[in-house]
């Protein structure tokens, strides 16, 4: 067990990913958290991308006591229940045109884990039980059981388990902005899309079931964005082998990035979207499966979809995610993370003009990164024993601003931070945050030695 240093807290009998502890939280409202000490946070992050609406929305959580006072759990083999019926209803209006049939479930993994469960069993029942492969990209991250890692490209997660599954085929994620090979942006978005239907090709398009992306990337990438050339050729590409396309928007989706999906910033028609995170803004454990009656309706009949949850369709749990769609339109939050997301975009920029060692600043509305490096025209990483991205986030945090870091490099090298505040920040809580970060990168610079413009 571990315990505090200079705290009277008793050792904890939880575990997570370390052994390291945090002050107990207290309370949260807005877009800020409290400690038992009375010390303040900026949830700079979200958590983790996940409060899209912010903190104790007053409308949500009357939602969620009067979801309480009448049923909190009803199995959905003994009873349909009105939440989950309203809201499949109303995210199927948000969705693409043909995807009108959705399978909830309780978090990101699920989510994924239902799309690729589906895409077997509709292959399966329609004569095309070959198709088996999942294509996804590296790097990427798509959850955390083992269908999910399968797909999934960050090797520090998935190393671990390799004898413990079928590890599914991998082409490199479009990191365009890292390329010095002289194409236009447009050429180098081809060309990566094109690594897919070489993939197909050398797999055997017989073999491919699906080809798995986050429109908008996520922690493995640091809020990558492709060219835009990169999304109409995946779909063709799809078309031409009859690959089915899934889009993770368990972190872009519910109008992180000023559309409901990120997909829709170029118009693209998924066949299957894996949602979760903002979709319920943390009030309750809650993810979904989107799907077209076209490919629910032969799983259906032929015997059912083998697949579930216990939580799948919770009462409790829908009837809160209805109430954070309401609020996402009630507040204008899509338009206002579009908005916010193009100021933090040039608060950020800033930042990287007064810090050489930010490469890159990039993303879409309120899902943003910017990347540290050890020299920007070439893009080479810092030595990863500086653990440069932690060691900022520990900055920001004694600053009291939360934000997000991961590994960009595939896990073993390479520093970024998100930035992902709650859609409901202003122009100063935009503002707010970049002083704070601004803070921490100075103090990093002088912690590593790092330049600073004059």
């Amino acid at each position: 067990m571990t315990a505090v240093p200079g705290s009277n807290r008793p050792p904890s009998h939880l575990f997570y990913q370390t052994g390291a502890r945090r002050p107990r939280i207290d309370r949260a409202d807005g877009i800020h958290m409290w400690d038992e000490d009375g010390r303040r946070q900026i949830d700079g992050s979200s958590g983790a991308m996940v409060v899209n609406i912010g903190h104790s929305n007053e409308n949500v959580l009357a939602a969620m006591r009067a979801q309480l006072a009448r049923v909190t759990f009803a199995y959905r083999l003994h009873f349909e229940n009105e939440p989950a019926e309203t809201l499949a209803a109303r995210l199927c209006e948000k969705m693409p045109a043909g995807l009108d049939r959705v399978f909830f479930v309780s978090g990101g993994s699920e989510a994924t884990e239902s799309c690729l469960k589906l895409a077997r069993q509709y292959a399966v029942a329609t004569g095309q039980a070959g198709r088996y492969k999942v294509i996804g990209r590296f790097p990427s991250y798509h959850g955390s059981t083992l269908g999910a890692l399968s797909v999934t490209g960050y090797t520090p997660l998935t190393a671990p388990f390799s004898a413990m599954m079928r590890e599914m085929p991998k082409i490199p994620a479009p990191t365009a902005y890292l390329d010095r090979d002289g194409l236009t942006m447009e050429e180098r978005g081809l060309r990566y899309a094109d690594m897919l239907d070489e993939a197909i090709r050398r797999e055997g398009a017989e073999t491919v079931l699906a080809f798995i992306m986050e429109p908008v990337g996520g922690a493995s990438t640091g809020a990558l964005v492709a060219p835009d050339s990169y999304y109409p050729r995946i779909r063709e590409i799809c078309d031409r082998h009859g690959v089915l396309l899934i889009h993770d928007e368990v972190m872009s989706g519910a109008g992180r990035t000023g559309r409901f999906l990120g997909g829709d910033h170029w118009g693209c028609r998924p066949d299957l979207v894996a949602m979760s995170k903002g979709f319920a803004s943390g009030y309750a454990p809650l993810g979904a499966m989107i799907a077209p009656a076209w490919m629910v309706e032969p799983v259906v009949e032929s015997g059912g979809f083998q697949h579930g949850h216990t939580y799948a369709g919770n009462p409790l749990a829908c009837a809160t995610g209805l109430a954070v769609m309401e609020e996402i339109d009630r507040l204008g939050l899509v338009d206002n993370a579009a908005r916010m997301g193009a100021r933090m975009t040039t608060r950020l920029e800033e930042l990287m003009a007064r810090f050489p060692f930010i490469g890159d600043v990039r993303g879409k509305g309120l899902l943003l990164a910017a990347e540290l490096v050890a020299d920007a025209e070439t893009m080479e990483p810092l030595p990863p024993g500086l653990n440069a991205h932690q060691r900022l986030v520990d900055l920001a945090y004694d600053r009291g601003l939360i934000v997000y870091s991961r590994r960009t490099r595939g896990g073993r090298a390479g520093d970024h931070v998100l930035v992902c505040p709650p859609l409901i920040v202003t122009e100063a809580d935009v503002d707010e945050i970049a002083g704070i970060l601004g803070d921490a990168l100075a103090a990093l610079a002088a912690e590593l030695d790092l330049p600073v413009a004059a």
